[in-house]
């Protein structure tokens, strides 16, 4: 195969090359436009380099890209179809979150004029790294520990051994999911409420067994039924409903915490339509396991 076959493909560019062209596509989807200089700053090539990843895009992709001698910057053209990048509007949002939350610097994020937004500020949950890198270590290695942990069923922090086998991010606050020795159970327990670590040992431990980790329920929510014509229709766009509801696969030990960020925990009667917005299509089901799910958490 030519050079200039292998090019036109995509498929033979070395990733760190074909990185450089998804950038190039997410500068001209989002931004409208781009220029050696932002390939520079972004991935520390040099001029020449940056020469060549824009010639090598046009010869990839000739209808999708111009060059402006004027403006001196390449713009997309009115047929532009991408062809490394799969356009996401989540990924786009993401970057805004990142930079909000200080994962992510302005220097790291793709974003280049970005525009003014703000994020509803949240508490930060205190996870100490050294303690977060032992219970990591636990699940690898397939270990129980011993960890000095708050409950809010007792009054003060307390010792057990726990054989962590996963995470979870409920929303809010990350857990670990681990069987519990003292209460012969898997329940949920959260990381920031582990005041220290002390010891290790070996436990065959089958995850498995975690059933209400192993399994899901598919909650189904649609519009509430109070809500009008064109409000429904508002809504089922919203939330991406066909036929007017959504079907979301749920772990049933996620499914307290579900429920409870959803605003579906309660009677959707309790609240006027226009603030309980979605209700529980298949909610006699969903009560039913979540009736026998509750009491995981620690």
């Amino acid at each position: 195969m030519s050079e200039e076959k292998k090019a036109k493909s995509g498929k033979e560019l070395r990733w760190g090359v074909e990185r450089r062209m998804e950038f190039i596509e997410f500068r001209l989807f989002w931004e409208g436009r781009i220029n050696r200089r932002d390939l520079i700053e972004k991935f520390g090539v040099s001029v020449p380099q940056a020469s060549a990843d824009l010639g090598k895009y046009q010869e990839v992709a000739p209808e999708n890209i111009h060059y402006d001698i004027r403006a001196k910057c390449y713009y997309p053209d009115k047929d532009f179809k991408p062809k490394f990048l799969n356009p996401d509007s989540d990924r786009y949002l993401a970057n805004m979150l990142s930079l909000s939350s200080g994962i992510m610097t302005e220097e790291e994020c793709w974003l280049y004029s970005i525009p003014s937004y703000d994020v509803l500020p949240q508490p930060r949950r205190g996870i100490d790294p050294m303690r977060l890198r032992k219970v990591v270590g636990a699940i690898r290695e397939k270990l129980a520990v011993q960890v000095r942990y708050q409950s809010m069923n007792a009054p003060e922090p307390e010792w057990r051994w726990i054989t962590p086998h996963a995470l979870a991010f409920d929303g809010y606050r990350w857990h670990v999911r681990a069987w519990c020795h003292r209460g012969e159970a898997f329940k949920d327990f959260v990381l920031a409420r582990i005041v220290s670590i002390r010891l290790t040992k070996e436990h065959d431990l089958d995850p498995t067994e975690d059933v209400e980790w192993q399994e899901f329920i598919d909650v189904r929510i649609g519009p509430h039924p109070k809500l009008t014509e064109t409000q429904r229709i508002a809504i089922e766009l919203d939330y991406g409903m066909e036929n007017g509801e959504l079907v979301i696969p749920v772990r049933r030990g996620f499914l307290f915490y579900f429920l409870k960020r959803m605003g579906l925990d309660i009677d959707p009667d309790v609240r006027q339509p226009k603030h309980q917005q979605i209700v529980l299509i298949n909610a006699d089901e969903v009560y039913a396991v979540f009736s026998r799910s509750e009491g995981n958490a620690s």
